[in-house]
Parts: structure tokens; C-alpha cells; sequence
């Protein structure tokens, strides 16, 4: 597929890790037992010397005499003969360390030994002492004294204490350099990261941000405005404070950012709310002030702040709320900073979050966040252009339409667009093909809704007939209502955990009438109505179909108001305060209500999807038995079945008026085009133009311009 050259290379950079550091102090610790030289073969006493000395095994002998120690080097020829031979190998230093009374009785005592193995020579010995002359190997022993400056004494005692002193100076050095934490010293400085010319390579722009079109437009315009102030500033126009970008995940919030850091010529800070929070009391004030203090310095600049909610949460909402509350004490000198008493100008704030809702109301008006600006899903022109940036880089084959791949993803976001595109390149290359195709990106797409394909779960035959018609209940149904999303594909393949699914294509409509929600809620609950009807039981494989459609029940009455007895009332709470309430904002007598409410309307709907199903049972067989054999079916075989559904779907309808719009649009073009050939080709004389411009001045311009048969037929009409 690509270059080996084409390799991204890693960089292998030393990182530094503390648990090597606690290595190397237990290391430490363990050598210290270790560092006796003392050997510890054998058991040498005070009285073994005599026997030393009898023997001629005794070197020489160093008397420490303020510690009352004696090192006896013991001869070479004589190590078996004293350590014996198991331990003669592993003997590197023949010396032997003995505790002695004093060295003035260690002086005496050496003598007399010395004296009395002098008078109890026999021939034998003095053979032998004629030969250790004659190897050199005198039996005169050496006796040196000295004292110990315990210089190794004072080290033993007082390395400890320094290694853990060295330690300790290391830890808060590192921490004081900006570790983990923001450092002990400096802990209250900010953890903004600066960008600008130099420091950010890898720019994104505004080119690489697509499907935002309405966002994007707000966004530039604060970006030129930091470009070319004086535009604004001519008619007395004031450069917003703050941009806060509102949207659900993914939708590309944090992209629009990059994109302004990229595109604006000042420098931009950038940071997560949750910086700002540290274990110390004051530790989060102390940074906003210091980010504030390192911007005003840069000014004009940008400070970009994601997942402000972090911090802007409102005050006094949280259970645990007091009077040292550490994140209220953050957000009330943010708002002091943002517009406070203080001059502030030239900071521009943008902050996102998915969360609006919690925020505090000081925090949203204008003055601090001038602007909220909307990041929503994008629909399937945003989708089309979002696709066409992220197949840049991708091999795609011919048969892969653009279009028809940004309607097989509603709802999806930005970042799920993008996971689309690269697990079809991954799908595409485990499959060793040289392009990426259609198909694989709809097994992407498969693979990221519905999960991993299990193709080695066994099911029994009644198992599979069972999921066949639950399938085929909801594809029937769905088929047989207006309002019902459109089908795509059905399928009995077990795929995450479950064991089959219908694939619709959701219609984003920008108003649902109770209608759409009974068709929906109708088409979810024919699962289980197929399997009554066929099989006269039902079975636990409904449970996700149930789940949803009794949410859809309940939000269809408690917060809609499209109940009979309870109209035009919602108990919807969209300023999130009923999280941290235990009480209900209705009565028990109107929770009875709704219960009666939602079990009355999804009976309705559970008839009406079995009489559906009863007049439409061949087909359902039909259809039943076509899942079995292929285990995957679609659109057009349901068509087959059941005929052509006599309704447009809303993805058709917008598809065609946005045809219409092109062609009309392109033909307008193609008009303007000519008439301006037509102005270029005819003679240009001067002096009528003059007598006609003299004839016309001082009138409007829709005056002075003839209108075009368009617009005359408008003002006719």
C-alpha cells in the first residue's frame, strides 16, 4: 500500500522512570550486608591464634589498637590447611579478623607463643623450617601496629542518611521542574502549552475542518478580527472576550481549536480544565492567575480551554458544597480574570464543552463567553465533506460513492466518520487488497454499530428460525409504515451480543409528530409479536427492542406532552438540577398516570404490529425463510416480497431538492456567463454610457440595473 520510506519514524527518547530510583535504594540497602570482607569459613577465635602461630601459618599480623582488632594474613601455602579444602577455592582475601583484649596482652601473648614453639623444635621441624627458608617462607611473623581513622566507620554511619538526603533533594527538584503535579514549588504555576510560529509544526487549518460550515464562519471571523482589527474597529466594534463551543463528543470542538492555532498569526495557549485542579488549597486560582499573567504578556492572544466544565461547574449545585470548595474557589477568579475589575484586553478565551447545561450562569454572559457556538452533528452534506477529507490519504476504489457513504452514516460524528475510514483501510488490507471498496467500508461501518462478527457461535436450527422470524417481524412492519425508518439490510449473523438485527437508515428529521414516534415504537415491538404469532411463546431475545421502546413511551408522555391525559405538560428538566434531587417534580398520583399512560400506549402499539403481521403472514414466512438460506438480505428483496413502498423517505426528498438546486444554480451560472460574453463582444462607446450615467445619477442602484426575466416574474407575481 505504502512506501517502506514513507514510515513514520520513532524517535527513542530516555525517559526517566522513579521506580528505577527505588531500585537502585533497595540495591543500596541489600549491599550493605554484603560489604564485610570477613571470611566465613570456619569458627576463629582468640585461642586458634596460638595454633595459627604453632602451625607457621601466620603472614604477618596488623594490630588496629584503638579498636582492639587483628587482621592475621594467613601464608598461601598453608589457605588448605586453615580454611580447609571444601572452602580453599573460594578464598580470595586469606585474612582473618579477631576481636583480641588489648594490645599490649596480644603483644605479650604473641611472644610467649612464639618462645615457647622456639623450644619445642623437634628435627623434623627445624627440616622443615630449612626448607620454608629455602622457599622463601620465613616463620618470623611480621606484627605491625596502627590506628583505624575510621574514616569508613563515619561513612557506614552517615551514607545513608546522605543517599536519602540526595533522594529527597531529587524528588523535589523534579517535581519543582514541572513533573507530575506541576511541582511542589511551582505548583501554582499554569500548565498551559504555547503555540505559535515556531512552536507548532504541524498545523491544522480551517481546510482540514469540514462539516462545520455555520461554526467555522464564527470562528474565523475572531480570527481575522486578531488579523485586521482596524476592519472592525472603523465602524466601533469591540473583539469578542470568549468563544465557548457547545456540541455533543466528537463532532470536532477540539479540531476547530487546532485549526484557529494553526490559522491565527498570535500565540495560543491551550489546556484542560481539569489543570486547574490539584490537591493543594489554592493551588487552581494560583494558575489562572499566572495563565493570565503569561497571556496578557503575549497579547494579543488566544487561550483555549477544553473540558471547561471541569471548573464552570454551577456553584452550589454539588452535594459535597462548601465554603473551601477548591473548584469554586477556581471559577471565581477565572471570572474575575475573564471580566472583572481589571483591564483584559486583547485575551481571547474559547473554551468547549459537551455539558452547556451544567455551567454556571456568571461564567455564560456575555462579557466572558460573548458567543456559544454550536457544534452539532453533521448531517449528510457535512458527512460528504467530512468523508472527502479523510479519504485524502486513502486508496479508495472507483466504485466507492462519497455520497452514498455519508448516507449510510447518520448520526454519526466527525470522529466516528474518521474510525470509519481507517477500519475499512484496515478491513481492506487483512483482506490483501490493493484498494479499499464499497463493500468495506459497509463492513466498517457493520463492525463499528453493531460490533465483531462472530461467525463461529453455534446456534441450533430452532434457535436460528427463531431469530430469522424476530428479524423479519421488524423488517415487515417497518416496511408497512410511513413513518417507519427505511430498511436497509437484514441479517441473523450473531454480531456483538446480539444475535441478529435490522438495519435502518434513521431520517434526520427536524420535527417528529407523535405519528413518527407510534411508528417507531410499533416497528421495535414486532420482534416479539412474529414470535407469539408463529411459535405461540416468546422469548427473552426482545429485551434490547422492550428497553426502547418503553424510553420512547415515557418521553413520548412525560416529557413531549403527546399523552391524552396529560397534554401539553413536561417534566423534562434541561438544567440538569434534578441530578442531585431525590424527589420527583410530579405527585404519585400523576407517576400512576404515566405508568397507566405508558403500559395503555405500547398495548396499542403490540395489537397493532400483530395485525400487521397477521395480514401480512406469507410475506413474513416468505421473508423468514429467505433469511434462513442467506443468513443476509436487502432492501430489494423486501421490495420483491412485499412491493415498492408508496412513500418517499425524507433522504430521497432532500436528495432530490438539493439535484434541483444544483441544476438550477448551474443553469443561473451558465446564464450570467453569457450575458457577460455578450457585454465583452458588443462595441464600447463612450458617450452614450456618459449621457446615460448622467441621465440616471443620483438614483438607487436597483433603479439604475435592469432586472433579469427571473426577477421581473417574481415582482409580477
Amino acid at each position: 500500500m505504502a512506501d517502506n520510506n514513507n514510515k513514520p519514524k520513532f524517535k527513542k527518547e530516555f525517559k526517566f522512570n522513579l521506580y528505577w530510583l527505588y531500585l537502585l535504594v533497595g540495591l543500596f540497602l541489600v549491599s550493605l550486608l554484603f560489604m564485610d570482607d570477613k571470611p566465613t569459613y570456619g569458627d576463629f577465635t582468640y585461642d586458634k591464634v596460638e595454633e595459627l602461630v604453632k602451625n607457621n601459618a601466620v603472614e604477618k599480623i596488623v594490630v588496629t589498637t584503638n579498636k582492639d582488632q587483628a587482621s592475621i594474613f594467613i601464608k598461601a601455602s598453608k589457605i588448605e590447611e586453615v580454611f580447609g579444602k571444601e572452602h580453599a577455592k573460594d578464598v580470595v582475601k586469606p585474612v582473618v579478623e579477631i576481636q583480641i583484649p588489648s594490645a599490649d596482652r596480644f603483644a605479650k601473648d604473641l611472644s610467649k607463643w612464639q618462645k615457647k614453639n622456639d623450644k619445642v623444635k623437634t628435627p623434623q621441624d627445624k627440616k622443615k623450617e630449612a626448607t620454608d627458608k629455602a622457599t622463601e617462607e620465613p616463620d618470623h611473623i611480621t606484627v605491625k601496629y596502627e590506628e583505624d581513622p575510621e574514616y569508613g566507620h563515619i561513612f557506614y554511619g552517615i551514607a545513608p542518611i546522605l543517599f536519602f538526603v540526595l533522594i529527597w533533594i531529587f524528588m523535589f527538584r523534579r517535581m519543582g521542574n514541572g513533573g507530575v503535579g506541576g511541582g511542589i514549588f511551582n505548583v501554582g504555576q499554569s500548565q498551559a502549552k504555547l503555540f505559535d510560529k515556531n512552536t507548532n509544526k504541524d498545523k491544522i487549518t480551517f481546510k482540514d475542518v469540514a462539516g462545520l460550515s455555520e461554526a467555522k464562519e464564527e470562528i474565523q471571523e475572531i480570527v481575522h478580527f486578531l488579523k485586521n482589527p482596524a476592519k472592525y474597529t472603523e465602524l466601533g466594534g469591540k473583539i469578542p472576550k470568549g468563544a465557548l463551543l457547545v456540541g455533543p463528543p466528537g463532532t470536532g470542538k477540539t479540531l476547530l481549536a487546532k485549526a484557529v492555532a494553526g490559522e491565527a498569526d498570535v500565540p495560543f495557549f491551550s489546556l484542560s480544565g481539569s489543570d486547574f485542579v490539584e490537591m493543594f488549597v489554592g493551588v487552581g486560582a494560583s494558575r489562572v492567575r499566572d495563565l493570565f499573567r503569561q497571556a496578557k504578556e503575549k497579547s494579543p492572544c488566544i487561550v483555549f480551554i477544553d473540558e471547561i466544565d471541569a471548573i464552570g461547574r454551577a456553584r452550589g449545585k454539588t452535594i459535597h458544597s462548601g465554603g473551601n470548595d477548591e473548584r469554586e474557589n477556581t471559577l471565581n477568579q477565572l471570572l474575575t480574570e475573564m471580566d472583572g475589575f481589571g483591564s483584559n484586553s486583547g485575551v481571547i478565551i474559547l473554551a468547549a464543552t459537551n455539558r452547556a447545561d451544567i455551567l454556571d450562569k456568571a461564567l455564560l454572559r456575555p462579557g466572558r463567553f460573548d458567543r456559544q457556538i454550536m457544534v452539532d452533528l453533521p448531517d449528510v452534506v457535512g458527512r460528504r465533506e467530512i468523508f472527502n477529507v479523510h479519504l485524502r490519504n486513502v486508496k479508495i476504489d472507483e466504485s466507492v460513492d462519497i455520497e452514498f457513504l455519508a448516507k449510510q452514516t447518520p448520526g454519526f460524528s466527525g470522529a466516528d466518520i474518521a474510525n470509519v475510514c481507517n477500519e475499512a483501510a484496515l478491513i481492506a488490507a487483512r483482506k490483501g487488497k490493493n484498494t479499499v471498496q464499497k463493500q468495506d467500508f459497509l463492513d466498517a461501518v457493520d463492525r463499528i454499530v453493531g460490533g465483531l462478527e462472530k461467525k463461529n457461535t453455534i446456534m441450533t436450527k430452532r434457535e436460528k428460525t427463531l431469530t430469522a422470524y424476530h428479524e423479519a417481524g421488524h423488517a415487515t412492519v417497518s416496511w408497512m409504515l410511513q413513518y417507519a425508518n427505511p430498511l436497509i439490510k437484514v441479517t441473523i449473523v450473531p454480531r456483538g451480543r446480539a444475535l441478529g438485527a435490522a438495519w435502518y437508515l434513521p431520517e434526520e428529521r427536524q420535527h417528529i409528530t407523535t405519528a413518527h414516534i407510534l411508528d417507531d415504537i410499533c416497528s421495535t415491538l414486532a420482534g416479539r409479536a412474529a414470535e407469539e404469532i408463529i411459535f405461540g411463546e416468546i422469548s427473552t431475545g426482545a429485551l434490547n427492542d422492550l428497553e426502547n421502546s418503553t424510553k420512547k413511551t415515557y418521553a413520548l408522555i412525560a416529557y413531549y406532552g403527546m399523552s391524552d391525559r396529560l397534554r401539553n405538560i413536561s417534566y423534562y428538566d434541561s438544567t440538569g438540577s434534578s441530578e442531585y434531587s431525590f424527589s420527583k417534580p410530579y405527585s404519585e398520583e400523576t407517576a400512576r398516570i404515566i405508568d397507566m399512560e405508558v403500559q395503555t400506549l405500547i398495548n396499542e402499539q403490540y395489537d397493532r404490529a400483530r395485525s400487521i403481521l397477521d395480514s401480512h403472514r406469507e410475506g413474513l414466512v416468505e421473508l423468514a425463510n429467505l433469511l434462513i438460506e442467506r443468513e443476509v438480505i436487502f432492501t430489494e428483496d423486501v421490495e420483491r416480497i412485499f412491493g415498492k413502498r408508496p412513500w418517499i423517505s425524507r433522504a430521497d426528498e432532500l436528495s432530490a431538492e438539493a439535484k434541483d438546486k444544483e441544476a438550477k444554480d448551474k443553469e443561473a451560472k451558465e446564464e450570467s456567463s453569457q450575458s457577460q460574453e455578450e457585454k465583452t463582444e458588443a462595441p464600447s462607446e463612450t458617450k452614450p454610457a456618459e449621457n446615460e450615467t448622467t441621465a440616471t445619477e443620483g438614483k438607487p442602484a436597483e433603479e439604475i440595473s435592469e432586472p433579469s426575466s427571473e426577477s421581473s416574474h417574481e415582482t409580477q407575481g
